[in-house]
């Protein structure tokens, strides 16, 4: 157990790198980047789905207030990146939070996050694949080139969409009425070609995009940044001229309820909206290629944070003000909004930035993993053939070459919300460690600290105030939420899930009865079932459920399968009391205190499926470790 969390020393690590001949062979990187280069390769990668796509969702559910959800995540964001910046000073190293935990925790801890990278680098980059393609194949359409819906989707949603689609239109539902992105996945699946009975949808732009991303990254780090540099430049005054031209539609009016959903609708996007920033971390990544990167990394992360969260402010407030919220939720936000507007030419040069800025995030997180992997294989936890480095290009070949097959395989079948949220989780998990990992070191005299270091407060009476605070209002002004959380008071759920999860025979019984109860509201909602349900009152649809012969099990969360979901809270609500408890021992320090606990609480929004699918993928990843990267470790001795 003890060599589980055997350490690596920042000395070691040093002397390691300024040996220019390891003894295995291997080489160092090429060291081109400045804190220009860095700062433009933090906004390539943090300003492209989040900006061009997901930022529609967000502002949908959470109205113009969707801002402040920003501003939070930036503020826990920035939080982290003084972590990771005070690591990035003392451990100039590639390898980014693995290499942090490896100093602060140990092996088995290093290897847990680093396996979470892995996750984050590759499904971050399959989720971006396919925003690109929507954009592409979009971009494509109003030049007049059509390709089949079956090569422009994932399997997944094909097959999902054909079937919810069957159950809508069954409940009374005209295909026209429904959602755009749900025609598409019935039309990709009905359309499709079969092979041995099986429906053969594949994303093919998403390929086409990640191998010529993948191309450029192994040919070396100056192309790189070359192409980073171009590519933010064209997205940034693209955005700026949004910003321009939007601000003369803006009609305060769609500013008013300004937080229509209330707290509880601007956090529901914070999945969409995390995910918009994450991508700073990937600038530790290039540690090694830094010219001074003791002094470069941690101003470039503030600088991203910061001048992506003023850009991201704008938007929100500039797309909430031309159109009304509800209007949206589309994944094409911005282009959509000036469509509307009857300004197509507009509409048209912002889908050729979205392509080139999704780019620019693909070019960033394919560099960032195979660093993590070489990172991983110099010290003996994966093979040696991925840390070997091109003699020509100075870039770790294998490792980019096996990082295009991981990413581009799944790309062609997996669901763009199930990638999104485990990324994200993957992310904010690693983030809590590298806050952690500060905290730990904090009191410890013996490690070696570089240039630059967190600002100390201690955090021990303003954390525990703040978190006694969060109590009373959370038991005073939200009381009957609150006591319903802790109670586990069962739950009914919306009609479009109730539809979707009834059989055939369930859903031609629940129209008849809905006729016989309102047949005069029936026909006012042209017999569709989800219609009529979603225009009632909610006590009036908790009733007519109760007096509609269904069971309660079915429209009702209850017990467990309500519980479940509130794990994730649970998990977080404990955690922050034993924070206060160690921080009143230890004086833990303010900044990563509440990092840690930001990036905990958005992780506990993520959702209990997420904490599963990120849990499978730990396990295997331990799998591995005991089973070859523990007794190949170099600190095996």
């Amino acid at each position: 157990m003890k060599n589980l969390f055997r350490k690596k020393s920042v000395a070691g690590i040093l002397q390691e790198m300024n040996d220019k001949n390891l003894s295995d062979g291997h080489q160092t990187l090429n060291k081109t980047l400045g804190v220009r280069d860095l700062t433009a390769f933090g906004i390539a990668a943090i300003v492209g789905a989040g900006i061009f796509s997901t930022i529609g969702k967000a502002s949908a559910d959470g109205g113009p207030a969707v801002i402040y959800l920003f501003l939070f995540t930036a503020i826990a964001c920035g939080f982290a990146a003084f972590a990771y910046a005070e690591f990035a000073s003392m451990v100039p190293v590639s390898g980014s939070a693995y290499t942090y935990s490896y100093v602060a925790f140990g092996e088995i801890v290093a290897w847990i996050i680093g396996w979470s990278l892995i996750m984050e680098y590759a499904i971050g980059n399959i989720t971006v694949a396919i925003s690109w393609s929507d954009y592409f194949t979009g971009f494509l359409h109003s030049m007049g080139v059509h390709l089949p819906e079956w090569m422009t989707m994932d399997y997944l949603s094909a097959s999902k969409g054909f079937t919810a689609v069957n159950k809508l239109i069954q409940s009374g539902k005209d295909f026209t009425q429904l959602d755009s992105t749900l025609q598409d996945a019935y039309h990709a699946f009905q359309l499709s070609p079969t092979l041995f009975g099986y429906h053969i949808v594949l994303d093919i732009p998403a390929l086409f995009i990640i191998t010529l991303i993948t191309w450029l990254v192994y040919r070396g780090m100056k192309e790189s940044r070359n192409a980073s540099n171009i590519m933010v430049v064209i997205k940034l005054a693209i955005i700026l001229l949004v910003i321009a031209v939007g601000v003369f539609y803006v009609d305060t009016d769609n500013w008013n309820p300004f937080a229509p959903n209330g707290v509880a609708g601007i956090l529901k996007g914070v999945s969409a909206v995390f995910f918009a920033y994450i991508g700073f971390d990937a600038i530790s990544t290039t540690a090694e290629e830094c010219k001074n990167p003791q002094r470069d990394l941690p101003k470039s992360m503030m600088w991203a944070i910061l001048i992506c969260t003023v850009l991201y402010i704008a938007i929100a407030l500039v797309l909430t003000g031309m159109v009304n919220y509800k209007a949206l939720a589309v994944g094409d936000p911005l282009a959509f909004v000036f469509e509307k507007l009857n300004l197509k030419w507009l509409s048209g040069i912002i889908a050729v930035s979205a392509i080139i800025a999704m780019a620019s995030v693909l070019l960033v997180f394919q560099m960032g993993q195979p660093r993590i992997w070489m990172s991983m294989s110099r010290d003996g936890l994966l093979p040696k053939a991925f840390s070997k480095i091109h003699k020509t290009y100075q870039t770790p070949s294998f490792a980019t070459i096996v990082t295009g097959f991981v990413v581009a395989i799944p790309s062609l079948f997996m669901n763009l919300t199930i990638v999104t949220d485990l990324c994200s989780i993957g992310t904010l998990f690693a983030f809590v460690l590298v806050c952690a990992g500060v905290l730990k070191l904090q009191n410890n005299p013996n490690v070696q600290r570089g240039k630059f270091k967190t600002p100390y407060i201690n955090g021990k009476y303003i954390f525990t105030i703040a978190l006694i605070i969060g109590l009373m209002y959370s038991f005073i002004y939200e009381k009957a939420n609150t006591m319903a959380f802790i109670k586990n008071e069962s739950k009914i759920i919306s009609p479009t899930k109730l539809i979707t999860s009834l059989d055939t025979a369930s859903i031609s019984k629940l129209q008849l009865t809905i006729n016989l109860f309102d047949a005069k509201g029936f026909d006012a909602a042209n017999h569709d079932a989800v219609t009529y349900l979603e225009s009632l009152p909610e006590n009036k649809y908790h009733s007519f459920l109760k007096t509609a012969g269904l069971n309660e099990q079915i429209y009702t969360e209850s017990g467990w399968e309500l519980f479940k979901h509130k794990i994730p809270l649970w998990i977080f609500f404990i955690s922050c009391i034993v924070l206060a408890l160690l921080s009143f021992k230890y004086n833990y320090s303010l900044i990563p205190l509440l990092g840690l606990v930001c990036c905990l609480y958005m992780m506990s929004e993520l959702g209990i499926s997420n904490w599963i699918g990120f849990g499978i993928w730990l396990l295997i990843g331990l799998i591995i470790y005991f089973s070859y990267s523990r007794k190949k470790s170099k600190l095996n001795i």
